[in-house]
């Protein structure tokens, strides 16, 4: 689906983009240290929760809600916040890239997978919960596949990704757990709510 214009930054919003525009300008820096300072930058973003739009916090009743908070005109990274319906949750999922995800509001449980050598996708050590506060990495090089869910069935929570790319323009896969089976998807935007109706995210 097509991008959505993404909304006026809060200062504080402001102030993160600003940060990931310098990470993200110093050439040839080794992942490890961007993930790094992108962490340290993300702790700072959602320690307080009272700078988001509330547009961009609303959920969908069937599907989590990808709303684009900040997308870098030269594709080098971009902010989206994740938005959870009681109970929702992705499928088996890679990147692609690197990104950092930090919690907001609620919780979320995520669980890394490696696909193994005969076939389907194996969890990848024990469930990971994030609290408002926390934060969790994903890369090619430290972990990419993963399956995200609410930690709760009766409410809903907000979490903040920063990633290496336009990830509402990345192709990506999901992944069969019983075989393996790879098939790439776009994920493009939830529209935030308002005129516009809102639409869906494959992951």
């Amino acid at each position: 689906m097509p991008a959505v214009p993404a909304p006026e930054p809060s200062p504080a919003l402001a102030r993160f983009v600003d940060r990931l525009d310098r990470i993200t300008a110093i050439p040839q820096a080794a992942e490890a240290e961007v993930l790094e300072s992108v962490v340290a930058a993300m702790r700072q973003l959602v320690a307080q929760d009272d700078w988001l739009d509330p547009a961009f916090t609303r959920p969908h009743p069937e599907f989590y809600q990808q709303y684009l908070l900040h997308a870098d005109p030269a594709g080098r990274f971009s902010v989206v916040s994740f938005v959870w319906g009681p109970g929702q949750k992705t499928p088996i999922h890679d990147h692609g890239t690197w990104g950092v995800i930090g919690m907001l509001r609620g919780a979320e449980v995520g669980r890394h997978y490696r696909l193994q050598d005969g076939g389907g996708c194996l969890p990848d050590g024990p469930e990971e919960r994030l609290a408002p506060g926390d934060t969790a990495v994903v890369s090619p090089t430290v972990g990419d596949l993963h399956v995200v869910r609410n930690a709760f069935d009766d409410r809903v929570s907000v979490s903040i990704h920063a990633y290496g790319a336009d990830i509402g323009q990345q192709r990506r896969h999901v992944y069969d757990a019983a075989t393996g089976a790879a098939k790439v998807f776009v994920s493009g935007y939830s529209a935030p709510a308002g005129p516009t109706p809102q639409s869906g995210s494959s992951v």
